[in-house]
């Protein structure tokens, strides 16, 4: 399976602390079947101030170090972009790293602030859109102005983004609201992929086999395979080559 949302890479954000803590999580996930992953340490500004530079240097320590335990992950890194002016800035200046592509557009792992959709989300998401760039929204289910609102998703989806479910809301590890929340959205064919958005080993692993489980219950074998192994493969293929 391929992980495409994640924060394992060491002490850039609030993910792995550091090295040792990387490495514990790696393993697990390698345990759960998961072959590959792109990490996506935050750049939230102010907050988590990560760059390319930031990022690179993470990802070099982390793969020198799976090597050196003989720890057989595949990795690379891209990044989960809090929305905000500072995108566009960002974006203009080649400072966003991406998480691949899709039908021919590079795509970006977006995060809305938990508690709601900000006003005028509509109109950066089209300003990406007109650059060839399209937004992955991570962990819809689990924001309270769609868990309050699901229908909010509707316009995003229209403007064609992609939809990053967690594996974990799907298994029911964030409650029941998240939860009905990612059936709801698995049922209507909307998820574009399952990924493990995975910090730490106590309450958020890295772990995609429980969510896929579940997933086959509602879509099906076939496409909640697609959802951990065929989509994410296509968008990050480019890492890996």
């Amino acid at each position: 399976m391929i992980d495409l949302h994640n924060h394992l890479l060491p002490g850039i954000d609030d993910g792995a602390p550091n090295l040792e803590a990387s490495l514990a999580l790696a393993r697990v996930a390698v345990q759960d079947g998961i072959t590959h992953l792109v990490c996506t340490p935050h750049i939230h500004p102010g907050r988590y101030d990560n760059s390319p530079a930031s990022i690179q240097a993470a990802l070099a320590l982390f793969v020198a170090a799976l090597k050196e335990q003989g720890i057989p992950l595949q990795v690379a890194a891209a990044a989960e972009v809090r929305f905000g002016m500072e995108l566009m800035v960002g974006v203009s200046q080649g400072a966003i790293p991406f998480l691949g592509e899709w039908q021919g557009k590079k795509v970006l792992l977006l995060e809305f602030p938990h508690g709601e959709i900000p006003f005028g989300a509509e109109r950066l998401i089209s300003w990406l859109l007109q650059r060839n760039i399209i937004p992955m929204i991570a962990h819809p289910e689990r924001n309270k102005g769609i868990m309050r609102t699901p229908s909010r998703l509707k316009p995003f989806l229209e403007q064609g983004c992609l939809l990053q479910v967690t594996a974990a809301s799907v298994a029911g590890r964030f409650g029941p609201a998240a939860q009905d929340v990612a059936h709801a959205l698995l049922e209507q064919g909307v998820v574009s992929i399952l990924a493990s958005d995975a910090h730490n080993l106590q309450h958020r692993p890295p772990l995609l086999s429980e969510g896929l489980q579940q997933a086959a219950r509602i879509v099906g074998d076939a496409k909640a395979e697609a959802l951990v192994k065929h989509t994410p493969w296509e968008i990050a293929q480019s890492h890996f080559a």
